[in-house]
């Protein structure tokens, strides 16, 4: 029996190459949070809230006097801890510790070492922490985002010409990686500090990061 010569069709299995591109804006913060906290003690609680209220109320009126808009003060957190003395094993009650801690935003950057300088002086006694930020970000990072874009068609192209690639440019899937929060922080405490206080806020590095694949 004869059987007629069926040519056969073969596909040419697609191939992808997948490269991560990263994009780095390093930019001037211009907005800085600081945290304050006031801290009292007394073995009667509604003396001791009273006495936290006072200094805090101090403290808020240095800050507006200084130039900082009430809005941009909040409070972070309030905690009531009784406090216990230990003597031979034996536990003794010393009386309450209230915490009154509140966020502060600065919008002239230039100013957080004074904010700090005059809260400290008008009875704060801790700095937990201070951050600098950028107030628009958003638009910063879709600058980050098309510089990974461009990076990773870079990557893809070198991979092709030094492997001798038919390369198509046109990506076939693209992927936004976890965008990371552009913060740079540091925490001390108030009694560390003494005089006028330094404070450099430096760059802060706006990141952004893809994944793409192209066809080749």
């Amino acid at each position: 029996m004869y059987y007629p010569c069926v040519r056969q069709i073969t596909h040419q299995q697609q191939r992808v190459m997948t490269v991560t591109g990263i994009g780095n804006l390093s930019i001037e913060p211009n907005i800085a949070q600081v945290q304050l906290g006031v801290s009292t003690e007394n073995k009667n609680l509604n003396q001791a809230q009273q006495e936290n209220a006072y200094v805090m109320n101090q403290v808020i009126e240095s800050l507006l006097e200084l130039g900082i808009h009430r809005e941009d003060i909040k409070t972070a957190s309030y905690n009531i801890f009784p406090q216990y003395d230990y003597v031979e094993g034996k536990q003794s009650f010393r009386g309450y510790q209230v915490t009154n801690v509140i966020t502060v935003k600065i919008r002239n950057i230039e100013q957080v070492g004074n904010v700090i300088d005059v809260a400290v002086q008008n009875g704060a006694t801790s700095v937990s922490s201070i951050q600098f930020m950028v107030e628009d970000e958003e638009m910063h990072y879709q600058k980050a985002l098309s510089l990974a874009l461009k990076n990773a068609l870079a990557k893809a192209q070198t991979i092709a010409e030094t492997m001798q690639l038919q390369f198509d440019p046109t990506p076939i899937k693209i992927v936004e990686e976890v965008r990371e929060e552009p913060i740079a922080s540091r925490s001390f405490a108030a009694n560390e500090m003494s005089g006028s206080t330094p404070i450099e806020p430096g760059q802060t590095t706006i990141k952004a990061a893809v994944k793409v694949q192209f066809q080749y």
